[in-house]
C-alpha cells in the first residue's frame, strides 16, 4: 500500500508541477505555478496555485517524488533532466493501463501525498475540499 501511495503521489505531483509550464529545469523554478493544462477542453474548477520552491526547498521533497521518466518500470528521472508536460503521457480523457488519465493523476499525486502526511500526524495543508486547492473559476 505504501509503494502505491508513493507511486501515485509521485505521478500526481509531477503532473502538478508541469501542467501549463512547458519544460522546466528543476534548479530554476518559479516560486509559484498554476496547475492548469490546455489539454482539457473545459474546466469544472479553477486552476490550482502550486508553490514549487516551498515544496522542494522548504519541505525538502525530492524532485523524483513528482517528476518521472519510466523505463522498464523504473523512474530514471534525475534532477536537472528536462521535464515534459504531464499531458504528454497522461491522456486528459481516459486512463490506459497503469497510466491514469490526467485529472486522476493530478489528484492522486497531490491528495495522496497530503493525506499520507496527515495520517502520519504531520501538518499537510489542503486535503479534502475542492476549494482548498482550486481557485474560483473565472
Amino acid at each position: 500500500m505504501r509503494k502505491r501511495i508513493f507511486f501515485l503521489s509521485t505521478v500526481i505531483l509531477s503532473i502538478a508541477l508541469l501542467a501549463g509550464t512547458g519544460i522546466l529545469i528543476a534548479t530554476d523554478q518559479p516560486d509559484e505555478i498554476k496547475i492548469q493544462s490546455s489539454a482539457f477542453e473545459t474546466y469544472k474548477k479553477g486552476p490550482v496555485p502550486f508553490t514549487h520552491k516551498k515544496h522542494n526547498v522548504d519541505y525538502k521533497i525530492a524532485c523524483t517524488e513528482c517528476h518521472h521518466a519510466y523505463k522498464e518500470g523504473v523512474n530514471v528521472y534525475k534532477e536537472g533532466d528536462p521535464v515534459q508536460k504531464c499531458s504528454a503521457c497522461h491522456d486528459p480523457v481516459k486512463s490506459e493501463g497503469k497510466v491514469k488519465k490526467l485529472m486522476v493523476a493530478y489528484h492522486r499525486n497531490c491528495q495522496g501525498c497530503h493525506k499520507a502526511l496527515e495520517k502520519a500526524g504531520e501538518r499537510a495543508g489542503p486535503t479534502t475540499k475542492c476549494t482548498q486547492c482550486h481557485e474560483k473559476k473565472e
